[in-house]
């Protein structure tokens, strides 16, 4: 068993782990990350399969990612723009296809107004949450105890409007069913968007890509940070007390005066705290929880849907891929699309056999792009609950009534231990650039109090 020490040791080596590292070892500060897997990353990850290259993880950069923007200047990384010229496809209950251009789907007039008009009520909604405290909303309480979906049932009886709305919250970020999540839930995760009008424009939240993959920032972070970073070390247990911490793996005994947990919250049961965690913090730990979304990657020899007039990105909540989009490589001559599956559709792809599986969301691309969906050169799924160290995506969010129950404890220091993460972010929950800023936020933090 090696035995080192240092300032401030960090358990995983995802954005926000790196963030931290990088920022205490620029004041000063010695630091050593552990991580769990072979690589550092955590939901960033790009592969090459069969020749492609595929983004696994998370890969959009959108305009008010402010943090996430300041890093890839400093690391020099360049973006490029996601391919959107041409029309846009919905198809509606009965599976018929029409394309449209704008934001609002092309549904019955009536539907239309519907859809408008919730959105209209839910942006109001959402101007009045504080993605840093959402639990001192006046009427957090009830909004924290309704779910998204009685909600929708309450203020429209279209059921179509319904569908789509839930769509922007429950399939497309939650990755949660909208029974499952509460009003105030959603709330938090358009606040932190920036409103819920951008939740509603795709053109905005999925603006640009990193040329080379996103998965670059940690990479390259981790290369400033040399040997501080030990993959393959999974924390198994963080002594802690007055004098400081000593995190155990199998092969290192790191001790520290600090230590930042910087893993998913659905994580944190699988470290041993000696003395244990309080009961609250233990407490909230079991209401809170990561969704579920299947990211499927097709290569085809050319981006054929442009040559028909569209623009690659698709919509539907009533196909098995919810959503889809143009995801063709800086500078590639072939054609990539992107789609997702979340919540109980991807519990029931889940359960098929992986041909069957596959077949059924190739049919889905087909009723957005045509017969010739079907036949990719290259078909990969992104899993992200099967991946042992991560077990689930996008973001943990939490149960009815949890948010206001525990969201302040989450994040409130336990002694000498900080937790950080995506999921604990305000301003860019659930992105790489809530992933960033409360990697500076707790470094700062840190560094002050050390």
């Amino acid at each position: 068993m090696t035995e080192l020490q240092c300032d401030v040791v960090i358990v995983g080596a995802g954005a926000t782990g790196l963030t931290v590292a990088t920022d205490l070892e620029k004041a000063g500060y010695r630091t050593v990350v552990v991580e769990a897997r072979d690589r550092v990353g955590g939901r960033l990850r790009t592969e090459t399969v069969e020749g492609a290259v595929l983004e696994l993880g998370g890969q959009w950069v959108s305009p008010d990612q402010e943090a996430l923007i300041a890093t890839l200047a400093e690391l020099g990384l360049t973006t490029f723009e996601r391919f959107r010229e041409g029309e846009s496809v919905y198809v509606d209950a009965a599976g018929a296809a029409t394309r449209f251009t704008g934001d609002i789907f092309p549904t019955s007039a009536a539907t239309q107004a519907e859809i408008e008009r919730l959105i209209a009520q839910l942006t109001a909604l959402t101007a009045e949450v504080d993605p840093a405290a959402p639990w001192n909303h006046p009427r957090a309480g009830e909004l924290d105890t309704q779910s998204f979906a009685a909600w929708l049932e309450q203020n429209t009886a279209d059921a179509e409007a319904r569908a789509n709305v839930g769509l922007f919250v429950a399939e497309a970020m939650l990755t949660k069913p909208t029974y499952a999540f509460s009003v105030l839930q959603a709330l938090l995760m358009a606040a932190s968007a920036g409103g819920f009008d951008h939740l509603v424009d795709a053109d905005f939240i999925l603006d640009r890509r990193v040329v080379g993959g996103l998965q670059q920032v940690p990479l390259l972070l981790a290369q400033r940070l040399g040997d501080r970073v030990c993959l393959g070390q999974p924390a198994r247990r963080i002594e802690w007390g007055d004098g400081g911490v000593v995190v155990t793996t199998d092969d290192l005994t790191v001790r520290a005066r600090r230590a930042v947990v910087a893993v998913p919250p659905n994580l944190y049961g699988r470290i041993e705290y000696d003395p244990p965690l309080p009961a609250a913090r233990q407490q909230a730990h079991q209401h809170i929880s990561l969704g579920l979304v299947i990211k499927v990657h097709a290569v085809y020899p050319t981006p054929f849907w442009r040559d028909a007039g569209l623009s690659g990105t698709a919509f539907s909540p009533f196909q098995t891929a919810h959503e889809a989009y143009d995801n063709t490589g800086h500078g590639e001559s072939t054609g990539t699309l992107v789609a997702f599956v979340a919540g109980e559709t991807a519990d029931a792809m889940l359960a098929l056999p992986a041909d069957r599986r596959k077949a059924a969301i190739l049919d889905s691309l087909a009723a957005y792009y045509g017969d010739q969906a079907r036949r990719p050169t290259v078909y990969f799924e992104s899993d992200w609950v099967s991946e042992e160290w991560t077990g689930g995506a996008y973001a943990a969010s939490f149960d009815l009534g949890g948010l206001t129950r525990y969201g302040a404890t989450l994040r409130t220091p336990v002694g000498p231990i900080r937790f950080a993460s995506s999921d604990l972010a305000a301003e860019g929950y659930q992105h790489v650039d809530g992933a960033i800023r409360i990697g500076h936020e707790v470094a700062a933090e840190l560094a002050e109090s050390l």
